[in-house]
């Protein structure tokens, strides 16, 4: 007699529903399903592969809960057993994001073999840059081959191109074995184009309104709402994974808590988020993607906040890259003022009431720094959309020096907030980063080209150079090249983050987590930026001192050794000499 297994499904409005399952070797049995209390079917049958049948219907659906995808997002799904994985991190207590440095991933384009296994083996180069954290763009299952991973419909599956679900949990152990805590990057906004059988279960998503990626989840669903409160804690309990990077929540429409004055699902997600953690005994945390600019985010609720850890800021982004870069189009127009970067390291936001020209209206909320902790913020010089939306994918490391590079590595190890490195970007890669899909369907591979061509109207970049999506060529490209780490130019930079790291890790004031520790002045016409960082109490002040313009400075500086410097003719001498796109720190 074959394995039993319990099967559950939600769908509500279904007048009957059938199990179809067995093993995938075999002819799998039909079994009728009973409804339970809340719109729930349950039925035991064989155990491997099944899926569901909605009333009369002969189509087999997958499981909206399914640990496997085996065959891809449109066949059946495969009982997957967690619990069977024999953990090896016992003795993992967890890391903190404050102090932390994190390293955003594709798994497909991080090694040339594409997979968690390829992966894993090279966890021990990001200890050498300081790396605290590693961050996986989203993993879940999705159609096609290869994708960026904010196509995924499958919530609960791990892509089986990169290992599925198993090879996942021998990644998270091997990062937990090297001292490396896990980030997950969740989509919860929305859902991909494809295999996405949600709404023929069930009210999954909302009928008012929809975002740029597609129709908004419907949170004003009890069952919804847990389907997506259920699938962190799969990732907390059954994947060992320490923190949850939340896609774009300024896309969860939540009605139920603005017009029933119920807790915002964000807000719920850290509730249950804060609870498992004191059940597990190591931190768990959340960062939001978000481009709203508001605090309530990140202030703990017992501040009247929502209660996450972290969220990612952009306007640091913008404006380092406009000091660097000298671009100044769409939404960089606004951080044209050397004093634009200067406001991001001061207070946080750029935009905290002040006027977008690029969204044409008000925009943002302001931080409270003398309660808010600076940590809380994370931010980047390089990320998979600062990259990946641009119209050939290009890194900047095509428009800067080797120094300047190094200028926007030194900002971000040695600022207020978070630094988040963008995979490549420690040794100047040059592959580019563009966007990828593999969309089996000719229609569907068609319109999202189209729709790729139609964003960079308002960007004002030129449609001619834009890679196909559907071009596997266009995702061979963005693979890393390793070979280049070895190599002069790359090899400096790495040599540079390296430095960086150790000092992070050396001089406390350059993980203090206050905002009042930390004081910035600009020179906008000379273009010299000087910010001082002091910490509580322990260990002397450091100076870090930047030359964006296009003629060589000299700097008055309180601190007269040089600790790192971007540039071979940085020196001090009663002042400090800086080179065009230089920079410097000092103790």
């Amino acid at each position: 007699m074959s394995e039993q297994h319990d099967y559950r499904v939600w769908a509500p409005d279904a007048e009957r529903m059938r199990v179809v399952a067995g093993d995938p070797r075999g002819e799998p049995s039909s079994v009728e399903m009973a409804r339970e209390d809340g719109g729930w079917w349950h039925a035991v049958a064989p155990a491997g592969d099944y899926g569901f049948q909605i009333g009369d219907e002969d189509d087999v659906l997958p499981d909206p809960r399914s640990r496997r995808q085996p065959h891809g997002v449109h066949e059946r799904s495969r009982v997957w057993d967690a619990s069977a994985h024999d953990w090896d991190d016992a003795d993992w207590t967890g890391r903190p994001i404050a102090g932390g440095v994190l390293y955003e991933l594709h798994i497909g384009t991080f090694t040339r073999e594409g997979t968690l296994d390829a992966a894993a083996e090279r966890l021990s180069h990001l200890l050498e840059i300081g790396v605290t954290h590693v961050e996986l763009l989203p993993v879940n299952g999705f159609n096609g081959t290869h994708n960026w991973g904010y196509d995924g419909v499958a919530w609960y599956a791990v892509h089986e191109g990169y290992g599925g679900p198993a090879a996942y949990q021998r990644f998270v152990d091997a990062a937990h074995d090297a001292g490396l805590a896990v980030v997950q990057d969740v989509v919860y906004n929305h859902l991909g184009p494809s295999g996405n059988y949600l709404p023929r279960f069930g009210p999954y998503l909302s009928t008012e309104g929809r975002s740029t990626w597609g129709e908004h989840v419907n949170l004003a669903e009890p069952e919804v709402r847990r389907y997506i409160l259920d699938n962190l804690r799969f990732w907390f309990e059954d994947m060992h994974v320490d923190a949850l990077r939340l896609d774009a929540v300024h896309a969860l429409v939540d009605t139920a808590s603005t017009e029933h004055g119920e807790t915002h699902i964000l807000e719920q997600m850290a509730i249950e988020t804060t609870a498992l953690a004191a059940h597990l005994g190591r931190p768990l945390e959340l960062i939001a993607e978000s481009d709203m600019n508001d605090p309530v985010l990140i202030t703990p609720r017992e501040a009247g906040g929502w209660g996450l850890d972290a969220q990612w800021s952009d306007d640091f982004h913008h404006g380092l890259h406009v000091a660097l870069t000298g671009e100044t189009h769409g939404y960089y127009a606004d951080f044209v003022p050397l004093g634009a970067l200067a406001k991001t390291l001061e207070r946080g936001f750029f935009h905290d009431g002040t006027h977008s020209s690029f969204r044409g209206r008000d925009h943002g909320h302001p931080i409270d720094t003398e309660r808010s902790l600076s940590w809380r913020l994370v931010v980047s010089a390089q990320n998979h959309d600062q990259i990946g939306n641009r119209a050939r994918g290009d890194r900047i490391t095509e428009a800067l020096t080797e120094s300047q590079l190094l200028c926007a590595a030194l900002l971000l190890y040695a600022g207020p907030s978070t630094p988040m490195l963008f995979m490549g970007e420690e040794w100047a890669a040059s592959t580019p980063f563009q966007f990828f899909t593999s969309h089996p369907e000719p229609e569907l591979g068609r319109l999202t080209g189209e729709g790729r061509l139609a964003e960079f109207e308002r960007m004002g970049w030129d449609e001619s150079v834009v890679p196909d999506p559907q071009d596997p060529a266009t995702f061979e490209r963005s693979k890393l090249d390793w070979s280049e780490v070895r190599r002069e130019r790359h090899a400096r930079v790495l040599d540079g983050y390296r430095q960086l790291a150790s000092l992070r890790r050396e001089l406390p004031a350059l993980t203090d987590p206050h905002w009042s520790h930390g004081r910035v002045e600009v020179f906008e016409e000379a273009g010299v930026l000087r910010l001082v960082r002091r910490g509580s109490g322990v260990g002397a002040p450091v100076e870090i001192v930047l030359n964006v313009g296009d003629k060589p400075q000299s700097v008055p500086v309180t601190r007269r050794r040089i600790r790192f410097q971007t540039h071979p003719d940085v020196a001090v001498s009663g002042e400090l000499s800086l080179p065009p796109g230089s920079g410097a720190l000092l103790t």
